[in-house]
């Protein structure tokens, strides 16, 4: 299915991009990055979602950087989408957000560690707008059958899933690729989430955050390129090393503009004579 979103499309042979930093941290950052991340994809006939979330609930510490909280949020990226025109997404937590989130974003995210949750993804379907949904890292793909079901009870078929690692382990998380073959069987765009599958939950010092290999981005988001997702996941940060959450698995510009050259040239070497 190819899901029309503003004056693009994504899947049946539309390959996309979603990026941008982890959190918003702020209004310049993510001006800049937003910025910058539009001219490189520019350069490749990909469409594009930029995204950074307002509020991230899921953190590892209770002291963590958590985002500039949903009105201040959803206000600056109400202002991407109109200096840059480009679709927007963040995560939601909550039924009681939806409605304000979806007056702003282009495209509503699921995250992993919510994606069973019914009330939030009933919600989120009788938005209207657009869902993408993360496989949580304790399912199996075939699993997620059930949470296409739950949203397609709505009458929302504006569907996207996205694989991005299982459990394997402790602090560990593990590629399969045949993921992506497995999804795609009920017709809905798949990503490949290239940074969140090399993060290393809990890793960190003292187990207070999450940490990451980031030397694995590219390799494992070429592999998922050539096995025939329909789009990229990758979370994007000028200054990674010092970003207040998941900057040991953010890539830089210059990692996101290489890994864009690579994907174009996979993606001509594979498509059909």
């Amino acid at each position: 299915m190819q899901i029309e979103i503003g004056k693009q499309k994504f899947g049946e042979g539309r390959f996309f991009i979603i990026a941008g930093p982890c959190v918003i941290e702020s209004e310049m950052l993510v001006l800049k990055t937003a910025e910058a991340l539009s001219k490189i994809v520019s350069k490749h006939p990909f469409s594009f979602i930029f995204k950074s979330s307002y509020d991230k609930a899921n953190r590892t510490a209770l002291d963590s950087y958590r985002g500039m909280g949903m009105d201040e949020g959803l206000r600056i990226l109400e202002k991407v989408k109109k200096e840059f025109g480009v679709p927007v997404v963040s995560d939601i937590h909550w039924p009681t957000e939806v409605s304000a989130a979806a007056a702003v974003l282009d495209l509503l995210q699921i995250p992993a560690f919510l994606c069973r949750q019914t009330d939030l993804l009933l919600a989120a379907g009788e938005s209207g707008v657009a869902v993408n949904v993360k496989k949580g890292q304790f399912l199996a793909p075939w699993d997620m059958a059930q949470v296409v079901k739950k949203l397609e009870s709505t009458g929302n078929n504006k569907i996207f899933l996205t694989e991005r690692g299982t459990t394997f382990g402790y602090n560990n998380l593990v590629s399969d690729m045949r993921s992506l073959v497995i999804m795609r069987k009920w017709g809905y765009p798949v990503l490949f989430d290239g940074t969140h599958s090399v993060q290393l939950p809990g890793g960190g010092v003292g187990g207070t955050v999450s940490s990451g290999q980031r030397e694995f981005v590219a390799p494992l988001s070429r592999a998922a390129v050539a096995t025939g997702c329909d789009g990229l996941f990758l979370e994007v940060h000028p200054d990674p090393d010092h970003a207040p959450s998941d900057g040991a698995n953010m890539i830089n510009l210059e990692a996101f503009t290489r890994l864009l050259n690579e994907v174009a040239s996979i993606l001509e070497a594979t498509a059909p004579k």
